[in-house]
Order: structure tokens, then C-alpha cells, then sequence
């Protein structure tokens, strides 16, 4: 019987371990079970964490490869500035900027070098004002007689002449010699031994004259050579001239061109339609508050006057000094932000009219940076060039026939409302892409500067001009980049304002330049005490003629 009721016990007891364990499995389960909301809810929350977080890294990857995109284009026009062809290679008519528009290219043929077939040679030049040298040619004795009979040859009176340009620079001393008088009457009022008194000098007790001085501010401040160049140059004809000696000289001829720089800024001020612009210009002179040595050199033209303005700050304060607070008019610019905060504009005084030029550079640059946009790059370029074609034909008959004017003027103001139109259609495109959208919204937000010229015909459509008057000193600062101190780029600016002002007059700059000097050194070396004279609005017919650049009429012999 104990062995019977033995293995009964034991599966009972097996059966309850099972169920023990059942039991604890089924506590288990029951515990994770209870935890599976929670968990469900933190996956949720997870997931709606990682979603935004992905559509965060999906933004910021399109927004990568956006600026890569950019970055790639910005490459590509900057290889095509660096490798492509310059601008002062391309045709006149290539208003595309080398975008290759291959409409154009394939209607026009390609237009050969030099002198066209069906275009009239340029005339010959006149060079009967220069001074004649006669240089007599004569055959050697020993060819005067025939060369078969041996009779002489008999000398006519007529001659069989040419001319032959040449040119001789000479630098030579001028020896002054004072002539000496000895008194013959017994008076005491008077001394015994009288001298002449000694000519003009430019600088007080110095060896050069007024000659020389005139080469060396030509050749620097209007040729742009360096100073080490010329004086190779003058070494090469005899002249040991010290660098040292250019410099200290030109420092005591800076104030006699003061009064003139002021005066030319007063009248520079009083014109009604103005430009302005700006170039880096070196000067490598310490300055408080700046830690490098990049100046600015200011631009501003006028009707008639050109003036420059050399300053450390590329601020606002620079023109708003210049024009000073009873400026009017219309200043043409290109859109750097510190015009359009001038005290002068934000106030009404001076109206802002800009550059056409610069808004056809923002379409080349996205023709160039994205070649799937070249396209739409280049229509909007043809629309750009029709409106200078029609401006053009509107300025042909300004003040010369009021109906052609009125004509061609209606032509102009319905290309640029077509324009308009253009403009507005294309920005309602929400598909519009981001370069083209870029560049049309700077046209819209500058459109009421940018027509300006059709309502004034005397404001021009771009500020090229001001651009061009740079280009001399860009190519000084190339050559000898920039100025040693503050007070040779300041005589630098003087006059680089001087000879553009001269030039627009289209005086001769070597003419009026000694003329003035040559005032100055019988002024004692200093600047003459009325400038008046001197000054290119100031000048005679006849003083205007014998200092003008073109050579004088010649008398009709016939």
C-alpha cells in the first residue's frame, strides 16, 4: 500500500509544479501585457518624433543640394569670367555677353577683321599743324653724271617732297644767365651793381622746371606708368632722376591743386542729373580704426565735372558729405545698399535712377550658372536690348522734331509696359525657378529707379560712363597698386578729377596743365590767387581753341 500511495503522490506533485509555473507564466504575461499601452504609446510618440525629424533631414538635404546647385552655377560663371572670352574682345553688337545665342549666330554670318568691303575707309589724317623740319636729299657726287656718257647732271629748281612723321624728346639744362649792371651816377639812392631778377620757379630753390614736372603728373596720374618706370625711361635719355626727389616734389605741388578740386566739387554738386560709382583703390598708410589697407576711390560725375573722392569707408557718409544737404536732382547708380540710404534719398532731396546694365549682368550670370536657363536668359536679354534700341532712336530725335520724338518716345513706353507685363506674369508662377525668381524680384523692387529715363531723356540708362572714368585708375592701382600714403592718394584723387574734368571738355591735358604750373611758379609756387580763369567753364573761345585736343582748322587754300 506505501508504494501504491507513493507514485500517486508524485504526479499530483508534478502536476501542481506545472501549474505553479503556469500560474507565474500567466503573472508575466499579465504584467507585460499591462505594460504594452505604455509601450505603444512611447513607440507612437517615437514614431511621430522620427517622422519629424525625416521630414526635417528631407528639408535640409533639399536645401543642400538648392546651395549646391548654386555653388556649382556660381563656379561655372566664375570659370566663364576667368577662361572665357573678355569684353573688350567681343563685337559691339554681342549684347548677349557671350551667352552663345545661337538664333543669331546662325541668321548673321560670321564678320571678318579689319576693314569691311562695303564700308567707307576712315579719312586720312591732317598732320599740317605739326612744325616742319625740311631735310634736303641730295644724290651722292659720284652718281651726278650719266652713267654712259659722263656728262654732269644739271641741279632743277623743283623738288619731288613727302613728310614723314617724327618725334624728339630731348631733356636739356636751361643755363640762366643774369645779366649784371653797374650804376654810373654817384646817387647813394640807389646800389651800385643791379642783377636781373631770377625767372619763375615752380618749387622755391629747386633744380627741376615746370616741364618736367608736367611729364612726371601726365605720365603718373593720367598713363598710369609707375614712377621706377619713368625714371628708367629718363635714365635712358640722360636724366638720373632720384625717386626720393619724384616724391618730395610732389608732395609740395599737392596744394596748388587744392583750390581747384574745390572748386570743382562746388559745380559738381549743382548738377541736376549726376552718377556715381565706386573702385578698391590701396593705400598703405595706417589708419585709426582700419586693419587693412583697402580704400575707396568715389566717383561722382556730373554734367560737365568729374570729381573722385578717396575715403577708408565704403558707407553711405561718404556721398551724403559729398552732396552735402541742399542737393537736388537725380543720382544714377548701380543698387549697392549704401545709396539708397543716404540721408539725401531716404529724405526726397536726390531721386535714385538705375543701372539697365547691371540688370542685364544678373541675366547673364543665370545663363552662364545654369545652362538649362540660358534660354530664358536670353529672351529676357533681347528684351533689354530692344528697350536700349528704341531709347536710342528716341535720343536721335530729341530737341530736333517733336512729332519724330513723340513717335519714338509712345514706341519706348509700349515696350517697356509689354516688359512690365512680362515681368508680373512670370512671378505669378508659382513653378518659377528659384535663380529666375531671384533675379525678377530685384527688378521688380528697382523698377521705379530703373525707368526713370523714360520720363527725363537726359538721364542715360546705365551708368557705364562713371564705369569707364574708373578704368584709368584701376589700371594705376594694376601698375602700382595704389598709393604709399594717405597724402599721395589724396593728390591722386585731386587729380584724377582734374584730367577727367579736362577730357570731358576735351581740353588738351599737357596744354592746360603747363599753362596753369607756369601760373603758379610766376605766382611765386603757389596757386594763383583768383582760379577762376583756369577753370574749363571759364574759358574764352580762343583759350578754349588753342587748348583743345583737336589739332587748329587749316585755311582753305582753294
Amino acid at each position: 500500500m506505501d508504494g501504491v500511495l507513493q507514485e500517486t503522490a508524485e504526479p499530483i506533485q508534478a502536476s501542481e509544479l506545472r501549474v505553479a509555473r503556469l500560474l507565474a507564466a500567466n503573472d508575466q504575461l499579465c504584467a507585460l501585457i499591462d505594460g504594452l499601452p505604455r509601450e505603444n504609446l512611447e513607440l507612437r510618440q517615437q514614431v511621430g518624433y522620427w517622422r519629424s525629424m525625416h521630414a526635417r533631414a528631407s528639408e535640409r538635404l533639399e536645401t543642400l543640394q538648392g546651395s549646391f546647385a548654386s555653388l556649382e552655377a556660381e563656379v561655372r560663371k566664375l570659370q566663364a569670367d576667368l577662361f572665357g572670352r573678355k569684353s573688350e574682345k567681343t563685337k559691339n553688337q554681342d549684347r548677349s555677353n557671350d551667352l552663345e545665342d545661337s538664333t543669331e549666330t546662325a541668321e548673321k554670318p560670321k564678320r571678318g577683321r579689319g576693314q569691311q568691303k562695303d564700308r567707307p575707309g576712315p579719312p586720312r589724317r591732317d598732320y599740317a599743324h605739326l612744325p616742319e623740319r625740311p631735310q634736303k636729299v641730295e644724290l651722292p657726287p659720284e652718281q651726278c653724271h650719266c652713267p654712259d656718257c659722263g656728262k654732269p647732271l644739271k641741279l632743277r629748281s623743283d623738288t619731288e617732297d613727302s613728310t614723314q612723321i617724327e618725334i624728339e624728346v630731348v631733356v636739356w639744362r636751361r643755363l640762366i644767365q643774369r645779366c649784371r649792371y653797374e650804376s654810373t651816377c654817384g646817387c647813394t639812392a640807389q646800389p651800385r651793381f643791379i642783377t636781373a631778377p631770377p625767372p619763375p620757379k615752380l618749387i622755391p630753390k629747386g633744380l627741376y622746371g615746370t616741364s618736367l614736372w608736367v611729364e612726371i603728373l601726365v605720365d603718373k596720374f593720367y598713363g598710369q606708368r609707375p614712377t621706377e618706370r619713368l625714371l628708367e625711361s629718363l635714365q635712358m635719355q640722360g636724366l638720373d632722376l632720384a625717386a626720393g626727389t619724384v616724391a618730395d616734389g610732389l608732395r609740395q605741388l599737392a596744394p596748388l591743386f587744392t583750390p581747384l578740386y574745390a572748386a570743382l566739387r562746388e559745380r559738381n554738386i549743382q548738377s541736376v542729373i549726376k552718377q556715381a560709382d565706386e573702385t578698391r583703390w590701396f593705400v598703405f598708410a595706417d589708419h585709426e580704426g582700419k586693419r587693412n589697407h583697402c580704400w575707396w576711390l568715389w566717383a561722382f560725375s556730373g554734367e560737365d565735372t568729374v570729381v573722385d573722392c578717396l575715403d577708408p569707408s565704403r558707407s553711405h557718409t561718404v556721398p551724403e558729405e559729398h552732396f552735402g544737404d541742399n542737393v537736388r536732382g537725380t543720382l544714377l547708380v548701380d543698387r549697392y545698399a549704401a545709396y539708397k540710404a543716404m540721408m539725401q534719398v531716404t529724405s526726397g532731396l536726390l531721386l535714385l535712377a538705375f543701372c539697365w546694365a547691371h540688370v542685364r549682368r544678373d541675366f547673364v550670370r543665370v545663363g552662364k550658372g545654369w545652362p538649362e536657363l540660358k534660354e530664358w536668359a536670353l529672351a529676357w536679354l533681347q528684351r533689354i536690348r530692344q528697350l536700349y534700341r528704341l531709347n536710342r532712336q528716341r535720343l536721335a530725335t530729341w530737341n530736333k522734331s517733336a512729332a519724330k520724338f513723340a513717335k519714338a518716345d509712345a514706341a519706348l513706353r509700349r515696350a517697356l509696359a509689354a516688359f512690365e507685363q512680362q515681368l508680373n506674369a512670370e512671378l505669378a508662377d508659382p513653378k518659377l525657378r528659384m535663380p529666375c525668381r531671384k533675379v525678377l524680384e530685384s527688378l521688380q523692387n528697382h523698377w521705379e529707379g530703373l525707368t526713370r529715363f523714360v520720363d527725363d531723356p537726359r538721364i542715360p540708362m546705365d551708368n557705364n560712363a562713371s564705369e569707364r572714368r574708373l578704368r584709368r585708375p584701376v589700371i594705376g592701382r594694376k601698375n602700382y597698386f595704389g598709393s604709399g600714403s594717405e597724402s599721395s592718394g589724396q593728390l591722386a584723387a585731386m587729380l584724377f578729377s582734374i584730367f577727367d574734368t579736362l577730357k570731358m571738355w576735351k581740353l588738351n591735358i599737357r596744354k592746360w596743365l603747363r599753362w596753369y604750373l607756369d601760373s603758379c611758379a610766376e605766382a611765386g609756387g603757389k596757386a594763383p590767387p583768383d582760379i577762376n580763369p583756369f577753370l574749363p567753364w571759364n574759358l574764352t573761345d580762343d583759350q578754349r581753341r588753342a587748348l583743345s585736343e583737336e589739332p587748329p582748322p587749316q585755311p582753305n587754300t582753294s
